[in-house]
């Protein structure tokens, strides 16, 4: 099965290749240095030539920050090591995916306070393409069982322990990136999320696949959710998002007043700030199903495949706000929405993880090109959908007038 396909079983995309070029780029005993490797300095004779790269940035908030680079011939994606090997942005040909938010540094978690501003200190680092949000809890500030849950989590502000860069030395010659994060404390919690970041010489997707092992003796709680983030040139007024939507409910009063035009966008609008509307998708027999944005004239995309089985649920978050404000929007497959922790157990939507278990967590990106691959990724949504009904509830999930 090849993996250029927008819809496929995830786990086929992930078997381990039979010799592959490694280097540990950072790790307990290595630090990072700046660094890069070539496709013709390994030997390797793709069509499209590639290289991988590691960078350290200065000066300000940035001071310390590692940046990994993979120009893959065809699109170029840069990871965030010290800040939970998050994506920052990719670039293929004149399509940027990422959005421009007023952080305009890649800010080093040593200079960012979580329970800051009420528990919104996660807001100064926010700027990235891809962000991992858990895994303990995700969601909106608050308190929950006495303790102030900040703001979706610690994973985007974690720096990776180890970093390893693999290559495979056959074709397609995939380039895979891992890291490993851990979120401990004792007495609390005692998780390791173990990330990948695979892509293929001369394509214009990505792949992630993250392993959550939880280390201690006892079960806990954890939740995920990949906040996953564009502007424009996709996000403009009148763009689309569509998906193949089984329920959706506007995440607060707010929403409401919206609901009409959720799948559409606004131009950017002074004092709109955000809009979320919770989302419950349809999905083949295996779990798989995806989320598509496409710009007006539906000649531009992105397409955001994942699986239901492991993150069932799905936010779409829409911040049609000024361009100097963060106009973006995020499409964000999940275990949970973005409520408090607290709120969302009776949903059943805070599961369990036991000693020394594991879950998995894929979220596929492709970049649609032109009008052909938009249509294409659409009537894939189509057959998806198969006809069957969308509930709109006019109503949220979760009374927060009460919060």
């Amino acid at each position: 099965m090849h993996c250029s396909r927008l819809l496929v079983g995830l786990a086929a995309c992930f078997s381990l290749p039979a010799m592959a070029w490694e280097r540990v780029l950072i790790d307990a005993d290595t630090p990072a240095q700046n660094w890069r490797v070539t496709s013709e300095e390994l030997g390797i004779k793709a069509d499209r030539p590639f290289s991988v790269s590691l960078r350290t940035l200065h000066g300000g908030r940035q001071e310390g920050v590692s940046l990994i680079d993979i120009d893959n011939g065809a699109m170029t994606l840069t990871v965030i090591p010290t800040r939970g090997m998050n994506v920052l942005r990719a670039q293929a040909g004149d399509v940027r995916l990422g959005w421009d938010s007023p952080v305009n540094e890649v800010v080093n978690p040593a200079f960012i306070e979580l329970n800051g501003r009420g528990g919104l200190g996660w807001l100064e680092g926010f700027n990235e393409l891809v962000t991992r949000c858990g895994y303990e809890w995700v969601g909106h500030p608050g308190v929950d069982n006495g303790e102030l849950l900040t703001l979706h989590g610690r994973a985007a502000n974690i720096p990776a322990s180890r970093v390893v860069l693999e290559i495979d030395e056959k074709p397609p010659y995939r380039i895979r990136l891992r890291g490993e994060l851990q979120e401990k404390a004792f007495k609390k919690v005692d998780f390791s999320i173990h990330t990948e970041l695979a892509v293929e010489p001369g394509a214009t997707a990505f792949s992630l696949h993250d392993t959550l092992t939880n280390n201690g003796d006892y079960p806990k709680e954890y939740q995920a959710l990949y906040h996953n983030n564009f502007g424009s040139p996709l996000l403009e007024e009148d763009a689309r998002f569509v998906a193949p939507v089984k329920q959706v409910s506007p995440f607060n009063d707010k929403a409401k007043g919206d609901l009409a035009t959720w799948q559409t966008y606004r131009a950017p609008t002074p004092d709109y700030d955000e809009t979320v509307y919770n989302v419950i998708p349809y999905a083949d027999e295996r779990g798989d199903t995806l989320a598509i944005l496409h710009n007006k004239a539906g000649d531009r995309g992105i397409a955001v495949g994942f699986n239901t089985q492991q993150l069932p649920v799905f936010s779409l978050w829409k911040n049609t706000d000024t361009q100097g404000q963060g106009y973006v929007t995020g499409l964000e497959p999940g275990t949970s929405f973005s409520y408090n922790r607290r709120y969302q157990r009776p949903l059943g939507l805070v599961p369990s993880i036991g000693p020394k278990e594991q879950r998995h967590f894929d979220v596929r990106f492709q970049l649609l090109a032109d009008k052909v691959a938009v249509d294409k990724a659409v009537k894939q949504v189509d057959s998806l959908q198969a006809g069957r009904k969308t509930e709109v509830r006019q109503v949220p999930l979760v009374d927060l007038s009460k919060d």
